[in-house]
């Protein structure tokens, strides 16, 4: 079955993008080429235990396993050797990537209290976007029940979009809920 948004991008999004942007070819019409989602866990170096968990959650949330991140090099101010576990990272595509996105803008930002909308001056200047996330709990495959702590999450979404406005313009069509 194909996905929901996946289904929208091919019959509506597509269309005005190149419409608004006058678009000669279909290749020329920026789409999303994956999504990436780290968590940043410092407090492994105090106790694995925190690693698994954190691993567990991004597990539930994106459906797909996550990679271990270790330290490149030790830095002595954050008492972290090279080597150590800092982080958990995934990179979502195809089926998956949509759904995420899907549960994400349906499901995820309309349960933050108080959500008044996500920046759009988070771009990087090539089209890609990155949003971080305060805590997890926002997920509904979150049990609240089994969380350690809460914890943030980036999430980077990346476009082939050649520009910001490009790529806004595709969020915002997709229903990204941008402030202003």
């Amino acid at each position: 079955m194909t996905p929901r948004f996946l289904e929208k991008y091919k019959n509506e999004v597509a269309g005005n993008l190149a419409k608004q942007f006058g678009y000669k070819n279909v290749m020329q019409i920026p789409r999303i080429k994956k999504i990436v989602v780290n968590i940043g866990v410092g407090e492994a170096k105090v106790d694995i235990k925190y690693m698994d968990a954190a691993m567990a959650e991004l597990s539930a949330i994106t459906g797909q396993r996550p990679l271990l991140k270790r330290a490149k090099k030790s830095i002595a101010g954050f008492k972290v050797r090279q080597g150590m576990p800092v982080g958990c990272t995934v990179t979502l595509r195809g089926a998956r990537m949509w759904e995420f996105l899907d549960r994400l803008v349906t499901l995820a930002f309309p349960s933050v209290k108080d959500f008044q909308g996500i920046s759009p001056k988070s771009f990087d200047g090539r089209g890609n976007y990155n949003l971080g996330l305060r805590e997890q709990l926002i997920f509904p495959e979150i049990n609240y029940d089994k969380v350690i702590r809460p914890r943030g999450m980036n999430v980077s979404i990346i476009t082939t979009a050649k520009s910001d406005e490009e790529a806004h313009a595709l969020l915002k069509e997709l229903g990204m809920p941008f402030n202003r």
